[in-house]
């Protein structure tokens, strides 16, 4: 079966930098596109980074381009959220996520906490 694991948050001082891990099994990893997202409490969640399945496309929301960078790693089954200059909104769970053919799935979460 499908399943995300993400790894890597933390409690953080604004202006610092993390990275978030989510290794992938039970599917093809290298076909599907993967993604971050985040939500804080009370907000809606929100997509954060978004990387096609050969690498060559990302996207991401103006709150944090320029800040964060997503990539991946296929023969690891793994895809990475490297977050830096952090700023205190960015306080929120992070999680992994792949859509497959109408069929969605979700890691666990790893809480990001920044504050000084």
């Amino acid at each position: 079966q499908v399943q995300l694991v993400e790894s890597g948050g933390g409690l953080v001082q604004p202006g610092g930098s993390l990275r978030l891990s989510c290794a992938a099994s039970g599917f093809i990893f290298s076909i599907y596109a993967m993604g971050w997202y985040r939500q804080a409490p009370g907000k809606q969640r929100e997509l954060v980074a978004g990387i096609s399945s050969s690498s060559r496309k990302t996207n991401y929301p103006d709150s944090v381009k320029g800040r964060f960078t997503i990539s991946r790693d296929n023969a690891k089954n793994t895809v990475y959220l490297q977050m830096n200059s952090l700023k205190v909104e960015d306080t929120a769970v992070y999680y992994c996520h792949v859509w497959q053919t109408g069929v969605e799935y979700w890691g666990q979460g790893t809480q990001v906490t920044v504050s000084s």
